[in-house]
C-alpha cells in the first residue's frame, strides 16, 4: 500500500470510529470531548442548487447513485469515502449504520440514502447536521473522502421552515470554517462567477483562497460565442490552486441512464477537441479533479499529522484522567465491594471533618451560632414584660398567699426568677436545632464533594440517611443536656447573689407608742412601688448573671454532645448496619448512575479509538 492510500485510508477508518462515537464534524458531536473529526483534513462540497454539485461527485465516483430532484434534495451531510480496489473487483458499497449489507445495485445505494435521510428528517424538507456515512469501494476511483453538503439556496420553497436559508449556511458554514477543511466551490459557467454562492461564502472563510478548489460546471451549456477562459485561467477570480471545468452529463443522457464511463470518456473528448479549452485538457475533466484533490488531501493529512498526533495525545491524558476521576468498575465480590465501601466512607469522613475544622468552609457557621445567634436571642427574651411592676406585685402577691410577706418576699422572689429561667429554654433548643442543621447541610455537602461518591447514587442516599440518623441522636442528646443547664439553674439558685446585695435597714424606734404613731420610711415603702422594683431589679441582676453563664455553657454542651460525636462518630450506625449485609446487598449500593456507566463506557470507547488512531498514524505516517 502506497503512502498516499495508507494516510487517506487511516483517515476514512477513523472518521468512521468517530461517526460511531458521535463526534462527526459540523460542531454537532459531542461537546464534552475534543473532536478528532474535526481535526482531520476533509474535503467539503459547497455549491447552489443546480449548480451541478451531485453530477461532479457521480463522475468522481463513475456512479450514478445521488438522489435527484427539485429544491433541497440532499438534506444530509453525505460523508462520501471512495477506496480504490485492484482492477477487475467488483464494485460495491456499505453504509455506516449498516455494516454488514453491500450493496452492489447502485439504484438501491440512492434509495437508501434517502430513506436514511427520512428517518432522521422525516418526509419533511427538514435538514439534519447527523451525517451519513458511505463507503465505496471500486478500481475505478481514488482514495478520497468528500462530505456533500446540503446544496445552498435563497429562497423557501412551500414545506420548508422560514430559516432554512439561514439554517443551511449555518450548516455548512461549519464545515468550511474549520481551517483542515478543503472547500470545494462548486459553480455553474453559465452564470456570472461574481453572482456564485459557493465562492462567496468560500471567500468569506477562506479569503487568500489557500483551501479553495473552484470547479466550473456546465461549460457546454454556455452560450455559443462564448467561454469561461477568463475564470479557469485564474484572471475573474484567482485562487491559489488552479480551476478545473468540468462537463456532466446531460439530462438527456441522465433520463437514459447513459454509463458513467461513457460519460467520462465524452468529457475526455469534449476537452480534448475543444477550440477554446484544448490547451487545458490535461487539467480539466472529472477525473483529473478527483487525482488531483487525493494528491492535496494526502499532502494536507501529512502537513496535519504533527498537530493531529498533539489533539490525540492531549485527549488521551484528559480521558485518562477522567477515567480515574470516575473511578474503574467495581469488584463483583463481596469483599471488595464492602473494602470498596469503606474506602469511600473514609473519603467522604475526611471532607466532613475538614468542613468542621476548617480546611473547607461550612464548619464556622458553627460558630455564628453561638457568637450571633445564641447571643441575639437571649436579649429579645421577654424579661421586661416578666419584671414589669404589675407582673411583679402579681406574682410576689400570689406568692404570699393570705399572709402578706414581712421582710423580703422570698417566695415571690423565687417565682419570679423560675419564671424567667424558663425563658432560656428556647434559646438553648434553638441553639441545638441551629447547630444540627449546620451539620445536616454539611453532611450533604461532603457527600456531594466526594468524587469516589459520585459514582454511586444508591450509597449516597444510604450514607446520607445513617449520617442524618446520627445526627438526631446527637441533637437529643444535645437538647436534653441544655435543658439539662437550664433546670440546674432553675434547681438551684446562687443564695451569695442575693446576700451581697444592699440591705433595707430599718430605722431603730424608741418605744412602741412612737412606732405606732409615726411609721419608719422603710415600713411606709414594704409594699410601695419603688419596693417593687427593687425586686425587679434584683431578680433582673440576677437572670443576667444566669444568661451570661448559660451563654458559655450551651455552646459547650453543643459542641461535646454534637460537633465532637459527628467527628468521633458519624458513621458508627452505617457501619454496624453494612457489616450486616450480604454480597447481592452490597452490590445494590454500588449500583452506579446509568448517566455515569454510560459516560465511563464512552470514555473508554474515545481512549481505545484514540490509542489505536495514534498507532496507526505512527506505523504509517512517514512511510516513503
Amino acid at each position: 500500500m502506497t503512502t498516499m492510500e495508507s494516510l487517506i485510508g487511516l483517515v476514512n477508518r477513523i472518521q468512521r470510529a468517530c461517526t460511531v462515537l458521535g463526534d462527526y464534524g459540523g460542531g454537532t458531536g459531542n461537546n464534552a470531548f475534543n473532536s478528532l473529526w474535526e481535526a482531520l483534513p476533509t474535503v467539503a462540497v459547497v455549491g447552489g442548487q443546480s449548480s451541478g454539485k451531485s453530477s461532479v461527485l457521480e463522475s468522481i465516483v463513475g456512479r450514478d447513485f445521488l438522489p435527484r430532484g427539485s429544491g433541497i434534495v440532499t438534506r444530509r451531510p453525505l460523508v462520501l469515502q471512495l477506496h480504490k480496489t485492484d482492477d477487475g473487483t467488483e464494485e460495491y458499497a456499505e453504509f455506516l449504520h449498516l455494516p454488514k449489507r453491500q450493496f452492489t445495485d447502485f439504484a438501491l445505494v440512492r434509495k437508501e440514502i434517502e430513506d436514511e435521510t427520512d428517518r432522521i428528517t422525516g418526509k419533511s424538507k427538514q435538514i439534519s447536521p447527523v451525517p451519513i456515512h458511505l463507503s465505496i469501494f471500486s478500481p475505478n476511483v481514488v482514495n478520497l473522502t468528500l462530505v456533500d453538503l446540503p446544496g445552498l439556496t435563497k429562497v423557501a420553497v412551500e414545506g420548508q421552515p422560514e430559516t432554512i436559508v439561514e439554517d443551511i449556511e449555518t450548516m455548512v458554514r461549519t464545515y468550511v470554517d474549520k481551517p483542515n477543511c478543503i472547500i470545494l466551490a462548486i459553480s455553474p459557467a453559465n452564470q456570472d462567477i461574481a453572482t456564485s454562492d459557493a465562492i462567496k461564502l468560500a471567500k468569506d472563510v477562506d479569503p487568500t483562497g489557500e483551501r479553495t478548489f473552484g470547479v466550473l460546471t456546465k461549460l457546454d451549456l454556455m452560450d455559443k460565442g462564448t467561454n469561461a477562459l477568463e475564470v479557469l485561467e485564474g484572471r475573474s477570480y484567482r485562487l491559489q490552486h488552479p480551476w478545473v471545468g468540468i462537463v456532466n452529463r446531460s439530462q438527456a443522457d441522465i433520463n437514459k441512464n447513459v454509463d458513467m464511463m461513457l460519460a467520462r470518456r465524452k468529457e475526455r473528448e469534449y476537452f480534448d477537441t475543444s477550440p477554446d479549452y484544448g490547451h487545458l485538457a490535461s487539467k480539466m475533466g472529472s477525473v483529473y479533479l478527483a487525482k488531483l484533490l487525493s494528491k492535496h488531501l494526502e499532502s494536507v493529512i501529512r502537513t496535519r499529522i504533527p498537530s493531529i498526533l498533539s489533539l490525540i495525545n492531549k485527549s488521551i491524558e484528559e480521558l485518562e484522567r477522567e477515567l480515574d476521576r470516575m473511578g474503574r468498575p467495581v469488584a463483583v465480590d463481596a469483599g471488595a465491594q464492602l473494602y470498596t465501601i469503606l474506602e469511600m466512607c473514609r473519603a467522604f469522613d475526611k471532607i466532613f471533618k475538614e468542613h468542621l475544622d476548617g480546611g473547607r468552609p461550612g464548619g464556622d457557621r458553627i460558630y455564628g451560632v453561638f457568637d450571633n445567634q445564641l447571643p441575639a436571642a437571649l436579649k429579645k427574651l421577654p424579661f421586661d414584660r416578666h419584671l414589669s411592676l404589675q407582673s411583679v406585685k402579681r406574682i410576689v402577691s400570689e406568692a404570699d398567699g393570705y399572709q402578706p410577706h414581712l421582710i423580703a418576699p422570698e417566695q415571690g422572689y423565687r417565682r419570679l426568677i423560675e419564671g424567667a429561667l424558663g425563658y432560656f429554654r428556647g434559646p438553648a433548643e434553638a441553639s441545638v436545632d441551629a447547630v444540627h442543621f449546620v451539620l445536616k447541610e454539611l453532611v450533604r455537602k461532603s457527600i456531594s464533594e466526594t468524587e469516589e461518591l459520585k459514582r454511586f447514587p444508591s450509597l449516597q442516599v444510604e450514607l446520607a440517611a445513617a449520617a442524618n440518623s446520627s445526627l438526631e441522636k446527637f441533637r437529643e442528646e444535645s437538647r436534653k443536656s441544655v435543658v439539662r443547664l437550664v433546670d440546674m439553674e432553675s434547681a438551684y439558685l446562687t443564695a451569695d447573689f442575693f446576700r451581697k446585695l444592699p440591705q433595707e435597714m430599718e430605722r431603730p424606734v424608741s418605744n412602741q407608742k412612737n412606732q405606732a404613731a409615726s411609721p419608719s420610711p422603710a415600713t411606709l415603702d414594704q409594699y410601695g412601688d419603688g419596693h417593687f422594683r427593687r425586686i425587679a431589679s434584683n431578680v433582673s441582676a440576677y437572670v443576667n448573671m444566669v444568661s451570661d453563664t448559660l451563654r458559655n455553657t450551651i455552646p459547650k454542651a453543643c459542641v461535646y454532645c454534637q460537633v465532637r460525636q459527628a467527628k468521633l462518630a458519624l458513621l458508627n450506625y452505617f457501619y454496624s448496619q453494612i457489616s450486616k449485609r450480604e454480597g447481592k446487598q452490597l452490590g445494590q449500593l454500588l449500583d452506579e448512575d446509568p448517566a455515569l456507566m454510560d459516560r465511563r463506557l464512552e470514555c473508554a470507547k474515545r481512549l481505545e479509538l484514540y490509542k489505536k488512531a495514534r498507532d496507526e498514524i505512527d506505523a504509517v505516517a512517514w512511510v516513503r
